[in-house]
């Protein structure tokens, strides 16, 4: 399958470096002055030739450096998207109409081709062009920020490329969908999604209440959760860990057990749901002195013997040292000069035909001269193309 991305900082090329990744050509089309995801590295402070953000969403790919604006780099365009299966792309609307890259104009064009977009707001509306990011479109005027403020705390931040990457996955299942759909019609179609939506349903529980009840979700703290054992606790080194007890009344018996109060099944203030709820503050009290007398290890093993849902709280790098996150895939081993490098893989798994990273991220138009060549470009056609400034 061949994917031609003009794609910007995450959510555009992290869904050309997923289809990368399940082994699609993908030909990455950048400015001369290359996507600006690649000062990644410098905002990060890093001392190192390294870019780990741009790596992840880029590998695996063929690079093309050209200037779209040029008429000569606008026919290179064209050439590729002729043989192309699949566009993705994450520029704002009124970008690609200047460009002529638009999705009215490219499926009228290339009848077959999958024309994949991401947008901040969506393709309608007074606000499709405002500019996006996923801080501002999928974090804060979705209501995510705003439901996991606490009350009377400052809004939280989001981490990079949150609702970007999400916004990809969702791409990537429409673009696959769009794929069989051509199969069977032999039509292609424009897919998007936006970091606006990609918000709403990320919430999707609390946005459907508000919606079917006419009220909003409260955000709880720790002492006021419905169900104490959905809560965060610290153990006595001061580690958080979460308890898991969706369904109270089924995990109730075995937490009180685990901390060594099995009265509390009895006790009027915690014997049923309801009243643990009523009672929550205390409940959470007593549970908080319990935990601090023994470490988290201590407490896993109490919990597991008791059949207690729970889960640790971990930093990024005690998570890249769980024995589980290795064990379930989540690392890939990428080839590069100096032998290999350890990456995330890509979120998903097949069993008969399992995905592979072919290569690092590409340097800025490191496959300019290769990709004309395929494109039936010879040596003098590509040297004057350079010459102009169409290519890079």
């Amino acid at each position: 399958m061949r994917v031609v991305e003009l794609g910007v900082w995450v959510a555009g090329p992290a869904a050309g470096g997923i289809l990368a990744d399940w082994g699609a050509e993908v030909v990455k089309l950048e400015p001369p002055g290359g996507d600006p995801a690649r000062s990644f590295a410098e905002m990060l402070g890093a001392d190192l030739p390294f870019n780990p953000p741009f790596e992840l969403d880029n590998r695996g790919k063929r690079s093309v450096a050209v200037d779209l604006s040029s008429p000569a780099g606008a026919q290179v365009a064209g050439q590729l998207l002729e043989r192309a299966d699949v566009f993705v792309t994450n520029l704002r609307p009124l970008a690609l109409a200047r460009l002529g890259l638009d999705p009215a104009s490219q499926l009228a064009a290339h009848p077959r081709l999958v024309y994949g977009l991401i947008s901040g707001y969506g393709t309608e509306g007074p606000d499709r062009d405002r500019p996006a990011y996923d801080i501002g479109a999928f974090w804060a005027r979705s209501g995510l920020a705003h439901l996991l403020t606490p009350p009377g705390a400052d809004p939280v931040f989001q981490r990079g490329g949150m609702g970007d990457h999400s916004a990809a996955m969702t791409l990537v299942a429409a673009v696959c969908a769009a794929l069989y759909a051509r199969a069977s019609t032999g039509q292609g179609q424009l897919v998007s999604t936006s970091l606006l939506r990609q918000g709403l349903y990320t919430i999707g529980f609390d946005v459907s209440v508000a919606l079917r009840f006419g009220r909003e979700v409260g955000t709880p703290t720790r002492a006021t959760m419905a169900n104490p054992l959905i809560n965060c606790y610290r153990d006595a080194e001061g580690r958080w860990f979460w308890l898991v007890g969706l369904e109270a009344d089924r995990h109730w018996p075995g937490l009180a057990r685990a901390v060594g109060h099995e009265e509390w099944l009895a006790d009027p203030r915690f014997a049923t749901r309801r009243a643990r709820a009523r009672n929550c503050a205390e409940l959470v009290r007593l549970l908080d002195e319990e935990f601090s007398r023994q470490a988290l290890a201590a407490w896993g093993e109490s919990f597991d013997r008791h059949g207690v849902w729970w889960a640790p709280v971990q930093s990024p790098s005690e998570a890249l040292s769980d024995p589980q996150v290795r064990a379930s895939g989540a690392l890939v081993e990428v080839a590069e000069e100096s032998g290999t490098t350890t990456l995330l893989a890509t979120p998903a798994d097949f069993t008969a035909t399992p995905a592979s990273v072919r290569s690092m991220a590409p340097g800025l138009g490191q496959h300019t001269d290769e990709v004309l060549a395929e494109l039936g470009h010879d040596s003098a056609s590509i040297r004057r193309l350079r010459e102009t400034g169409a290519v890079g």
